[in-house]
């Protein structure tokens, strides 16, 4: 999903500045996306929302 937003912003911006500085934010998104302490933090946040909505599941039930 992050990765759809990520896009969809790059394709906004990136259409108004022309295709040279949309391949630049792509570059800089897609760098910064795969770096390993952005991928840890997002691990954790995947694991607090599942914690969270487990959670939440056991409580309706």
């Amino acid at each position: 999903m992050g990765f759809l937003v990520g896009a969809g912003v790059g394709y906004v911006l990136g259409a108004k500045a022309g295709r040279q500085r949309y391949d630049q934010i792509m570059r800089v998104y897609r760098k910064v996306a795969d770096h390993p302490a952005v991928q840890g933090a997002a691990g954790v946040a995947r694991a607090k929302v599942g914690e969270a909505l487990g959670s939440k599941a056991d409580t309706k039930g």
